[in-house]
């Protein structure tokens, strides 16, 4: 098994590394490649499609030093180029971000094999999250289990228009300002507002962004 391990910190990769080289993976030990950034991780990959090798698994953090030359700004964005160059390497995403909007978007548009944060892992918990990916199966750590009910539970929130609202409305947009950039009619702005008003049990647009924050979504 081909494994890229990219963190910006060393000592984090090492300790993946140790993880996944004992038992039951220390028969067959893994083969890894390292990587500190999106720049490097960039090289990396050029070299192994240029070499018609593949990597089987991807260890990313989302919170990595960007390659702007690539537009690769993030461990999301390289995920998603992985997956274009090298389409059955599985990928597991690690943040350190707890916020359920972040949570879910990685969720929603990177779609990893395994999210985990930063905070549920132990080595045991790494393990657990390849064996059930080896297997077929999508592994969420606990706390991404938590932030994906809850963001399941304010069912409005799953709209990327709605989450776009009350995005710009907590940088002072005024709603009428906001038509031209989600393109949809003030009208239907006020409309999606009053809902999330009704959901988030708050009465004007000030405790409504104050509560989204409060629990997270923006």
């Amino acid at each position: 098994m081909n494994v890229l391990v990219v963190d910006d910190h060393p000592m984090t990769v090492e300790g993946y590394i140790n993880a996944l080289l004992g038992e039951p993976f220390g028969k067959n030990p893994p083969v890894f490649t390292k990587a500190y950034n999106c720049e490097e991780a960039y090289s990396t990959l050029l070299r192994s499609t240029s070499a018609k090798q593949s990597f089987d698994l991807a260890i990313i953090d989302k919170g990595l030093p960007g390659y702007e030359e690539k537009s690769i700004l993030s461990g999301s964005d390289l995920a998603l180029l992985i997956r274009e160059k090298m389409p059955n390497c599985k990928i597991i995403m690690i943040t350190a971000h707890t916020e359920v909007i972040i949570v879910y978007d990685i969720a929603k548009n990177v779609r990893p094999d395994g999210l985990i944060i930063k905070n549920d892992i132990t080595p045991e918990k790494l393990q657990q999250a390849l064996y059930e990916i080896l297997l077929g199966n999508q592994y969420q750590s606990p706390i991404v289990k938590s932030c994906i009910n809850e963001i399941w539970k304010k069912e409005l929130m799953i709209e990327d228009a709605n989450r776009q609202i009350l995005l710009y409305l907590s940088k002072g947009f005024k709603i009428k300002e906001l038509e031209s950039i989600i393109h949809l009619t003030t009208s239907a702005i006020q409309k999606r507002i009053i809902r999330m008003k009704k959901a988030f049990e708050v009465t004007d647009d000030t405790g409504l962004v104050k509560e989204a924050i409060k629990q997270g979504f923006i």
